[in-house]
């Protein structure tokens, strides 16, 4: 009985990672099983400290306070006016490229989560206050299109909202203090964006890997300090529901209300649904609102991206978009939960990194026994939070970890994270530079793979037992 028992447990890590496969459900227009995934950070979101020696060349500083130099996109906008715009459209076309493409397809990815900031729907931006690059929506277009023919699936996160989300953080787009997201007016620019976004997703060919989006990443954690947030949650999965039932698109699960108020809606001009669906809404003051000055913004984006065709002809037959939310967890003091909202598809996503403290002590042992135990798969699903995937994750460590460790850290993190929907690495790569030091080692999934703590084949692991001392 004994050697049974430490033969199951030796093959537990094993068993529970086929298992969590077998039970893998397909997202609606998503990846078939597990999502397997980078981020492609920095790019149409440039956080200075993952590209330290471009930064420098492109004009920006380097300072210990974000806020205090030009260390953010609103910071080098301002200091550069008249040439950022330039400067911004050489990075975007150089920082991710066909190449990169073409090393996601070889290294197996099936999923992109691609940061965007509320300024790449540039009438959104108050220019007055606001300072932030100008011509991201083509270099996106772009990019999803590379995508699309490589057949990788795409999410649409919104990661630097109107107003800053969080304080003093260069993915923002803005360090600074002064957090005005959590605001009537700046909810609302996010629904606008919101309704663009999904239109475009529907009707732009180029947008067709798209099937989720994420309607806010990383909120401030005390619920407190987030007033309103979670009515925000519910209007913005219904801005997303409204919008594609004017484009005649179904959404199974939908509790009629929507269906009901937005019945007859659907028909051949777009823009014609669109402010019929607004005009039917006025019950929902906040989503018709927000699809009234959504639809000539939509149509003018559809224009300057050569799609106007669309306009006329309408949405093809598509799945309804993922709605997704960083999940009830990632707040604290009565936060809103966000499974509340759904109406349709939805899928949760949660965010784990030790190197910042706060999980487990500083030792490999602690590290391994905290991950090979993780129960946060279990605690979402009791509180509705299911599909769960990990969006963000990586390799750094609070201590000096041995390549050795990093092996198995690599491996114990894929095999705790498959047993929700699946994980997307931070980030696909981070620059290679004397001044970048060896900061690609833990935090670039293509370095990763290189030097081996990544399996070629992100459904394995280099060790399938990697849990079975820790379990």
């Amino acid at each position: 009985m004994k050697m049974l028992l430490q033969t199951l447990l030796t093959l537990f890590p094993f068993l529970l990672l086929k298992f969590s496969s077998v039970r893998a459900t397909s997202l609606p227009g998503g990846p078939n099983g597990k999502i397997y995934g980078v981020n492609l950070g920095s790019w149409l979101v440039l956080e200075p400290w993952m590209l330290p020696q471009e930064w420098l060349d492109m004009g920006g500083e380097i300072c210990d306070q974000c806020s205090t130099c030009i260390a953010s996109e609103w910071a080098f906008t301002r200091a550069y006016p008249d040439t950022a715009d330039a400067i911004f459209d050489d990075h975007w076309e150089t920082w991710f490229t066909q190449s990169d493409v073409d090393k996601l397809v070889e290294y197996g990815i099936n999923t992109v989560r691609i940061p965007l900031g509320f300024w790449i729907v540039e009438s959104l931006v108050e220019r007055s206050h606001e300072f932030y690059p100008r011509g991201g929506i083509k270099q996106l277009k772009r990019g999803l299109k590379q995508l699309k023919a490589a057949g990788i699936h795409a999410i649409l996160d919104h990661h630097a909202l109107p107003g800053i989300q969080t304080p003093g953080q260069m993915f923002t787009g803005n360090c600074t203090s002064n957090v005005q997201f959590y605001t009537p007016p700046n909810y609302h620019r996010a629904l606008v964006w919101t309704a663009v976004m999904t239109g475009l997703s529907h009707l732009d060919p180029d947008f067709g890997s798209v099937f989720s989006i994420q309607a806010v990443n990383e909120p401030i954690m005390d619920a407190s300090q987030t007033p309103g947030y979670g009515d925000f949650q519910v209007n913005f999965v219904k801005v997303v529901r409204a919008v594609e039932l004017a484009l005649g698109m179904p959404v199974a699960a939908d509790d009629g209300l929507l269906s009901s108020i937005l019945s007859g809606i659907s028909g051949g001009n777009v823009t014609a649904s669109l402010l019929k669906a607004s005009e039917t809404m006025q019950s929902d003051s906040d989503v018709a609102n927000a699809l009234a000055e959504a639809t000539p913004i939509l149509a003018d984006i559809l224009v300057q991206l050569e799609s106007s065709s669309a306009l006329s002809e309408g949405a093809p037959l598509r799945s309804p978009l993922v709605t997704n939310f960083m999940d009830v967890g990632w707040q604290h003091n009565n936060p809103s939960n966000p499974a509340n909202a759904q109406i349709g598809p939805q899928g949760y996503d949660n965010h784990l990194y030790y190197s910042f403290g706060g999980v487990a002590a500083a030792n490999p042992e602690a590290y391994m026994q905290s991950i090979c135990n993780l129960q946060r798969v279990k605690t979402d699903a009791a509180k509705g939070n299911s599909p769960l995937w990990f969006g963000e994750w990586a390799l750094p460590t609070q201590f000096s970890a041995t390549d050795d460790f990093l092996y198995r850290w690599a491996d114990a993190q894929k095999l705790m994270y498959s047993q929700g929907a699946g994980w997307i690495f931070w980030n696909f790569k981070v620059e290679v530079s004397e001044k970048a030091g060896d900061l690609a080692r833990q935090w670039s999934y293509f370095e990763g793979v290189e030097r081996g703590y990544l399996t070629r084949d992100p459904s394995e692991l280099n060790d399938n037992s990697v849990c079975a001392n820790y379990v």
